[in-house]
C-alpha cells in the first residue's frame, strides 16, 4: 500500500519518541506537564512541528520516486531541499492525518531552477499546516548569511552566547539511533534511510533541523523567560538544507546550532511575532542548513 494511501495517526508514544530523540522539552508535548502552560487551549499534548515536517518529508520522498522527480533532481543538480510551511491548527494524538501533495511543477530558471510541490496537511478535519517543498540549486532562504568564522566554534562554550555576535550556541552530536527513533516517531519507515545489512546510513533531512527546538528552548532558559506563563508557538518555518553535506553526515559528527533573534519587518502582519535565524554547522566546517523560524505568544495567536 502506498504511503499516501495509508491511515496515519500519531499516538502519545510517537510524540514521546520524537521529543526524546531530539531533546525537545517543550511542555506543549509533555503528556504530564502540558497543563502547566498558562491558559493552554489544546487540552493535552500536541505533535511537534518538526515531527510533522518529517512526516511530510517521507510523503514527498515517495511522491518524488513514484513520479521520477528524483531523476530530474539529479539531472538538474538541485542540491538544496527547501521547506516553507505555515502552521494553523495543532495535531493531537489519535486524530487521523490527511496529507495532499499537488502535482510537481518545474521552473527551469537559468539562475536557480526549482522543482516545487504544494503540500497541505489536515488533522481532525481542520487544516494544520500548508506550504511548499521545493528543490533548488541555490538555497531559497538566507542565501547570504552573516555568520562568524566557523573556527570560533571549536572552543565555543555550549549553551552560551558567542561573543558579541548575538548567536546562542547549542552543540549536539549526530546519532543514528536518535535519527531512527525520530523517523519512527514521525511515522516513517526507518529502513528507507538506515539498513545495516545493506550498508545504508542516510540521515533524513528533517532530523538535524528538528534540533532547532532544543536550541531555542535552551536560549529561552538562558534569557530567563517564563515559557509556562508566556509560551510561544510556531507560525512558520522556512528551511534550506544542503543535500551534499547531508549525504556526508555520519554518526558522532558534531552539529553546532546557532540561533539569533532578528529584527522584525515593520510591515509584519503581527507585531508580536518573533523570527529567529537558525543555522546548523557540521564539525565547525560546513553549513548544513539555514532556517527562519517564526513564533508568536500563545495569547496572541
Amino acid at each position: 500500500m502506498s504511503y499516501l494511501q495509508k491511515t496515519h495517526i500519531f499516538s502519545l508514544l510517537h510524540i514521546d519518541i520524537a521529543r526524546n530523540s531530539t531533546d525537545d522539552f517543550n511542555l506543549f508535548h509533555d503528556k504530564k506537564k502540558w497543563h502547566q502552560i498558562h491558559h493552554n487551549p489544546f487540552g493535552g499534548p500536541i505533535v511537534l512541528g518538526f515531527q510533522l515536517e518529517a512526516f511530510i518529508e517521507g510523503a514527498v520522498r515517495e511522491h518524488r520516486i513514484t513520479y521520477q522527480d528524483d531523476i530530474l533532481i539529479a539531472q538538474k543538480n538541485l542540491q538544496y531541499s527547501n521547506y516553507q510551511f505555515s502552521f494553523a491548527n495543532p495535531v493531537k494524538p489519535e486524530q487521523v492525518i490527511d496529507i495532499k501533495i499537488n502535482r510537481s511543477l518545474f521552473s527551469n530558471d537559468l539562475l536557480n531552477p526549482i522543482l516545487s510541490n504544494r503540500v497541505s496537511l489536515k488533522s481532525g478535519g481542520k487544516l494544520s499546516m500548508a506550504g511548499y517543498k521545493k528543490e533548488s540549486q541555490k538555497p531559497l532562504f538566507l542565501p547570504n548569511p552573516d555568520l562568524p568564522d566557523f573556527k570560533r566554534l571549536i572552543n565555543a562554550s555550549d549553551r552560551e552566547f558567542l561573543g558579541d555576535t548575538g548567536f546562542f550556541i547549542k552543540r549536539k552530536f549526530m546519532n543514528t539511533s536518535n535519527a531512527k527513533n525520530f523517523l519512527a516517531g514521525s511515522l516513517i519507515e526507518q529502513s528507507d534511510y538506515f539498513d545495516e545489512i545493506e550498508g545504508k546510513a542516510n540521515f533524513p533531512e528533517m532530523f538535524p533541523c528538528a534540533l532547532i527546538s532544543c536550541a531555542l528552548l535552551e536560549n529561552v532558559i538562558k534569557e530567563k523567560l517564563d515559557f509556562k506563563r508566556n509560551p510561544m508557538v510556531y507560525t512558520s518555518h522556512k528551511i534550506s538544507i544542503d543535500r551534499h553535506h547531508l549525504s556526508h553526515l555520519k554518526s558522532n559528527d558534531s552539529l553546532h546550532l546557532l540561533v539569533r533573534l532578528i529584527q522584525e519587518d515593520k510591515n509584519s502582519a503581527s507585531s508580536l511575532q518573533q523570527t529567529y535565524e537558525c543555522y546548523g554547522v557540521i564539525n565547525h566546517e560546513s553549513l548544513l542548513f539555514r532556517s527562519l523560524v517564526s513564533l508568536v505568544p500563545l495569547t496572541g495567536k
